[in-house]
């Protein structure tokens, strides 16, 4: 049986089960990987974070044994056979609109499991492709991430806070047996594509004031596991539309420290970003710590529109 089947199968078992214990156990025993996130949120609540993630019943057992109200956390691409489709609503974005473009291209097509988040937005889980690296990426502006490789989610019944009330993940709808394979690069180019800039790298930023703040705000809400990829991400954008240096570098670090990342790491992160776009330039890039090597985020998302 496959990983999908395998977790669909769980899925149903499991029903609207809201005994956390229980359901990362039966997620165990069907060979999916799990590990235990701080309770009501999303960050790992053991070292190591989702790399210390397990099919062991007897480790989960132990885990939700010490930790009863623990969410559960899945990580991403090969190590759970899963990859995920990720639509964000929040404020100023509403990636259902997005979704519905991809939706109508075909490029979201096979799904085996779709999950209401907390927030009002979409899970939207495929079979990975085999042996294919797929790094998640994430789309700000579309409002749309993919968890693959390097990354994980939160599963039902789960449940975060919202509007200072405890909401659940649920399961929405389930499908079986699909062998369809999202193209996560496909999906990416689609809604995020690559933009040359318009003029010489003197020229004025071609980044609007909206698309900087919601940039940074995004970046700011960044996790565990996620934050560096999502730091260069951003950077990376910034530097595509010619956004000075210094300015990036005082919009990402103060973006970074609200997710947890010193004024070091987001300041290497970024002039690497700038680097990896632009090349070595002195004018551009003045002479600092060993850049870190390139990262590529990775994806996820979800939909309203199931049919």
């Amino acid at each position: 049986m496959s990983a999908a089947d395998s977790f669909v199968q769980a899925l149903d078992r499991m029903g609207h089960e809201e005994a956390l214990g229980r359901s990362a156990l039966a997620l165990a025993a069907s060979n999916i990987p799990v590990f235990p996130c701080a309770a009501g949120e999303k960050h790992p609540a053991v070292a190591g974070g989702f790399h210390a993630a397990s099919a062991d019943v007897d480790v989960v057992q132990r885990w939700w044994t010490a930790m009863p109200n623990a969410n559960i956390g899945m990580p991403t691409g090969a190590a759970s056979g899963l990859v995920v489709v990720d639509v964000d609503v929040h404020s100023d974005v509403d990636g259902y609109a997005a979704l519905e473009r991809a939706r109508r291209e075909g490029l979201v097509d096979g799904w085996v499991a779709a999950v209401a988040t907390p927030s009002g937005g979409l899970h939207l889980y495929f079979p990975a492709r085999g042996n294919t690296d797929q790094r998640s990426w994430q789309s700000a502006r579309a409002g749309v991430d993919f968890r693959g490789d390097g990354g994980y989610i939160i599963v039902p019944p789960s449940s975060r806070a919202n509007a200072g009330e405890a909401r659940h993940y649920k399961t929405l709808q389930l499908a079986r047996g699909t062998d369809s394979r999202l193209d996560s690069r496909r999906l990416r180019d689609f809604l995020d594509p690559p933009r040359r800039s318009a003029g010489p790298r003197g020229a004025a930023s071609a980044m609007a004031p909206a698309d900087l703040t919601r940039l940074t705000s995004w970046v700011s809400r960044l996790q565990e596991g996620e934050r560096n990829h999502g730091v260069f991400w951003a950077a990376c954008k910034m530097a595509e539309q010619d956004v000075p240096t210094g300015a990036a570098l005082d919009a990402l670090t103060a973006a970074g420290a609200s997710a947890g990342l010193s004024e070091r790491e987001v300041t290497t992160t970024v002039r690497s970003a700038y680097r990896s776009v632009h090349g070595p330039s002195p004018q551009r890039l003045p002479a600092d710590a060993p850049m870190t090597p390139p990262h590529r985020p990775r994806p996820v998302t979800d939909s309203r529109a199931l049919a």
